[in-house]
């Protein structure tokens, strides 16, 4: 059986040394890590998401911001926002919640917060570091910034000799993640709905990264015995078993049947869902020190 890799317990020790690299940044500098979440509009998992977020931050010593905007505000009062937030030295991570109501263009938004407090990894120029291995300057996308923790406490920081398969060739996981399994140096292939026999090229990885948003779409006998399997997915399904109406989550990855395969799994709840906000709130603690002129902390 494999064994279970705890992302709980993981993003549990992230968000302790963020509390503490945020407490020395303090008493170095005088400097307290600012965070701003901008929600627009009423979706109910967004503002769930946000207080969440919110209630991190101030657990980790951040200042921490909420704006709440309604559903009809336009892009351009949202930019400007933006700007002013990106002009305001005490506030060093800005967070767009997405997905944005109606008319506004959440490429535009993006775009308009300064890459040193993207703390989501999300801008053009942030990716583009990433691509270029300028690792010192980028904010890592939060999701695959988790999952590679996950994979490097697993395996370790050096992936030589390892095969890697990303599964979904999204700008925000899996792109960045077949980047960040290069740079470990992995040998990686990025594979998706056009794949050839997606299910050999699943069984030929050493590391198998599911990122499709397909419930339970990798089966069991596609992952490579004692293959690390990091499952990206949270999808909801129809429980009838608990009652009338219910639903329970599910990754991308059959997990009975890749317990049988795997040598480590991440499981969905508790895997790569809680490192996201946990990396969160560390892409904030290095906005923080960089801005403040000091030497960032890794994660």
């Amino acid at each position: 059986m494999a064994a279970r890799i705890d992302g709980k317990a993981a993003a549990a020790s992230v968000v302790e040394r963020v509390k503490v690299e945020a407490a020395r940044l303090s008493e170095a500098s005088g400097v307290r890590p600012g965070l701003a979440v901008i929600l627009v509009g009423e979706d109910a998992a967004s503002q769930v998401y946000v207080a969440n977020k919110g209630k991190m931050a101030e657990s980790c010593g951040f200042r921490s911001l909420t704006h709440r905007l309604p559903a009809e505000t336009s892009e351009a009062d949202l930019i400007a926002l933006i700007e002013k937030l990106n002009a305001d030295p005490a506030i060093h991570g800005i967070l767009q919640q997405l997905p944005l109501p109606g008319p506004l263009d959440a490429r535009r938004v993006i775009a308009a917060i300064t890459p040193e407090k993207d703390v989501d990894g999300l801008t053009v120029i942030n990716a583009g570091r990433l691509a270029s291995d300028v690792l010192d300057e980028v904010l890592l996308p939060c999701t695959p910034a988790g999952a590679m923790l996950l994979v490097r406490q697993t395996l370790g920081d050096d992936l030589s000799g390892k095969s890697a398969v990303v599964v979904g060739r999204s700008q925000l996981v899996g792109k960045p993640m077949a980047r960040l399994l290069l740079a470990a140096n992995a040998t990686v292939t990025v594979a998706h709905s056009r794949t050839a026999d997606l299910a050999a090229v699943c069984r030929s990885a050493d590391i198998l990264v599911a990122a499709v948003g397909r419930p339970q779409m990798i089966r069991g006998d596609w992952v490579k015995d004692g293959a690390v399997v990091i499952d990206v997915g949270i999808n909801r399904v129809p429980a009838p078993e608990k009652g009338e109406g219910k639903t329970r989550l599910v990754g991308d990855v059959a997990y009975e049947e890749a317990l049988e395969h795997a040598g480590a799994i991440t499981p969905v709840p508790g895997g790569v869902g809680p490192m996201t906000i946990a990396m969160l709130m560390a892409n904030t603690v290095i906005a923080a020190y960089r801005a403040a002129g000091l030497p960032a902390p890794t994660f």
